[in-house]
């Protein structure tokens, strides 16, 4: 694997495990920096959620506009550069305020996944695109499950231990990839920044109109949308219907996150050659929606525990969809594409948490209509079939490989 890659990778593993590694402490940290109670430090944790999500949903487009027009060498050691220096005011931060800021500003920097798929797209054939989307999708993977694990162990050391941590992670990984990342966006194919394409609405306006990609942003946010109520009500959930503890809650997760990176990682590409890209969409919907639908009805918890993993086998559903999309543009505008996917995520993340734990409220409380504690993964599953039915319906009229 060329060095390059291999800096790719890691920038998207630093990226999962920036957001996980710090979860562990974040009770106690909000608490010492004055945030009340524990319950008080719960709503604080949720405003810095959002508000993270909520900054890479308006700077994906920007940070992917930015890689069109000066290169994707330069954004992504910058951002690097900056998420260190980020991580490093968090780690000493004194007011919740300052928290706050530094999540924003990280928001920012993890929008940079969208100039980690223009590079991946840039050095890849059109064909290889989705199996090579998957190796990032699978470095993702890999940084979600050793996130919270390292953050856990490090917050032996005190509650701003896994913030050193992180930032020493990343500076490190820019000074890689100073040395090892050449520029792959030649200055003959790049195109002016423009204002009005750099925000998530005028870059959904303009892509949706490029090739006819609307179907298939609707049905890559519909996905989004779906597979995020595994972190909205997974920990609930468990608790809930199985009595779980958090340890067999964390150990359900990992095993999630594992099983996607080998997914992604590894079967896509065998999928993708056996299926091609639009059976491999369609493969991963049907899967997905019978997942989704057995974990909802299911009331063992050791049967739950098999489903997990084995849930993740969808999970070829944005490489591959990504893969689709990206042959759709030329090379100028593969940061605006995914930076628009980074925004679509990011508005998921937004909008399905309050969607997910609204639902799981609605029919696990006192006012129940039916106890039932699995109508996420319900609505989770009615979402995918919208999803394929939309795609479906655009192959009849697409060509795909």
């Amino acid at each position: 694997m060329k060095p390059a890659v291999v800096f790719i990778l890691i920038t998207m593993m630093i990226d999962a495990m920036g957001i996980g590694l710090i979860i562990p402490v974040m009770p106690d940290l909000f608490q010492e920096v004055g945030a009340g109670d524990l319950g008080t430090a719960a709503l604080w944790g949720g405003i810095l959620a959002t508000a993270f999500a909520v900054m890479q949903f308006f700077f994906g487009p920007v940070i992917g506009g930015l890689s069109d027009r000066f290169g994707r060498r330069p954004v992504l050691l910058v951002s690097l550069v900056v998420m260190m220096l980020d991580y490093l005011v968090m780690a000493l931060a004194g007011s919740i305020w300052l928290l706050l800021i530094g999540r924003m500003i990280g928001g920012v920097t993890a929008a940079t996944q969208a100039t980690a798929n223009a590079y991946m797209a840039d050095i890849s054939a059109p064909e290889d695109r989705a199996a090579n989307f998957g190796l990032i999708g699978a470095a993702f993977g890999v940084g979600f499950v050793l996130g919270p694990l390292i953050g856990g162990l490090l917050a032996e050391f005190g509650t701003r231990a896994p913030f050193y941590a992180a930032a020493a992670c990343a500076g490190l990984n820019a000074i890689f990839g100073y040395f090892v990342l050449k520029e792959t966006l030649p200055t003959s194919k790049r195109r002016p920044f423009e204002w009005r394409r750099a925000n998530p609405f005028g870059s959904f306006r303009h892509l949706s109109k490029l090739h006819a990609l609307g179907p298939f942003l609707i049905v890559f946010f519909l996905y989004q949308v779906a597979f995020a109520v595994y972190p909205a009500i997974w920990s609930f959930f468990g608790k809930e219907r199985f009595g779980w503890e958090p340890a067999t809650i964390g150990l359900s997760l990992a095993l999630f996150g594992i099983m996607m990176a080998i997914v992604q990682g590894g079967l896509i590409r065998p999928v993708m050659r056996l299926l091609g890209a639009r059976g491999t969409v369609v493969y991963g919907h049907i899967f997905d929606i019978c997942a989704f639908l057995a974990l909802a009805f299911v009331t063992s918890g050791t049967v739950a525990l098999i489903l997990t993993p084995l849930a993740a086998l969808a999970a070829v559903i944005t490489p591959a969809l990504q893969g689709i999309m990206s042959k759709s543009v030329g090379p100028d505008a593969q940061g605006e594409l995914q930076g628009a996917l980074t925004s679509l995520s990011a508005l998921a993340m937004i909008l399905s948490p309050l969607v997910m734990t609204g639902t799981f409220a609605a029919f696990t409380g006192p006012d129940a209509p039916i106890y039932a504690p699995g109508a996420p993964f319900i609505l989770s599953a009615g979402l995918i079939a919208i999803g394929l039915a939309i795609f479906v319906m655009r192959g009849r009229s697409a060509s795909f490989s």
